[in-house]
């Protein structure tokens, strides 16, 4: 099957009308009709059955459609990796954080470059950690920043700073607790926030394990502003990184880190043989000031 092909039999599966798909495609009907007869003739398959005037996909359809979607997938990916590498400048930083540093750390951080660097334009999107490789891979961002990421033999990590887990809950659940808290106080607790994946959640588990710690887990999620929500509404407590959980508190909600502390790195990460441009490298320096200064009021308030 040529990409045309696939192009055509994925829209018409996906929307389920010949009118749709040429909608979605922004070509004619006839043109849609015309390449799905010849996919239909050229595999010796009956794809789409006209049922009460509806369309209606085959089971050859069906077990096509998973191999399609992939290769679908593929091409499109290759599509924007081309219309970014056309699209590259010098003076725009194109930036990928996990979502808790996208609450609060990297908006103040952008903040405070452009005040320096006003004709410096940022494009910004959050990712979790799986997404992270392929958003640099497509060239959708010069630099991702992130909470330990995994090791690839294509990326550069750089480190940027330390950030550590801490127990975010409502502050009438715990009276009197100290200003620091052991893992083992979340024994047999209702708890949110226990990532399903991620090296922070996978840090979590390992030591949760190690303690013989037994939790509640009544969501999985991989999203800690998501859980501090959670946990403000009463479902449990969180764990969650410390940047979520100073956002998140408030006269109702408190935070404590633990005894001993939960740590992990910020690091930068990068493709290996496309160093970030200066524009990035200049924004990593203020990201890193940024974040020490965050950690440093927190740490006097």
């Amino acid at each position: 099957m040529r990409f045309r092909q696939i192009e055509v039999f994925h829209a018409v599966y996906t929307t389920g009308s010949i009118s749709a798909a040429a909608r979605a495609l922004h070509v004619s009907q006839p043109s849609v009709s015309k390449v799905l007869h010849h996919t239909q003739q050229r595999l010796g398959l009956e794809l789409f059955r006209l049922v009460r005037g509806r369309l209606v996909a085959t089971d050859e359809a069906h077990e096509l459609f998973v191999e399609v979607s992939e290769v679908f997938s593929r091409l499109t990916s290759l599509q924007k990796t081309v219309g970014n590498l056309r699209s590259l400048s010098g003076g725009r930083v194109r930036l990928a954080v996990v979502p808790s540093l996208g609450l609060h750390i990297a908006p103040l951080a952008i903040a405070r470059f452009r005040a320096r660097h006003p004709d410096v334009t940022f494009d910004v999107q959050t990712l979790h950690h799986d997404a992270l490789f392929q958003a640099l891979y497509e060239r959708s961002c010069d630099i991702a920043i992130a909470y330990d990421p995994p090791t690839h033999p294509r990326m550069k990590r750089r480190d940027i700073d330390t950030g550590e887990l801490m127990l975010l809950f409502r502050t009438m659940t715990l009276p009197g607790v100290g200003e620091q808290v052991p893992l083992r106080i979340l024994d047999g607790q209702n708890l949110v926030g226990l990532t399903t994946g991620g090296p922070v959640g996978d840090l979590l588990n390992r030591e949760l394990q190690h303690q013989d710690v037994t939790v509640n887990e009544v969501v999985s999620n991989q999203t800690f502003y998501i859980a501090a929500e959670l946990a403000r509404n009463g479902v449990g407590m969180a764990v969650v990184d410390e940047f979520t959980a100073r956002a998140a508190a408030g006269p109702a909600m408190s935070h404590r880190p633990f005894s001993p502390p939960l740590r992990f790195k910020v690091q930068c990460v990068h493709l290996e043989d496309r160093p970030p441009p200066e524009a990035a490298r200049r924004f990593l320096t203020v990201f890193a000031k940024t974040l020490r200064d965050t950690r440093a009021r927190a740490a006097t308030d």
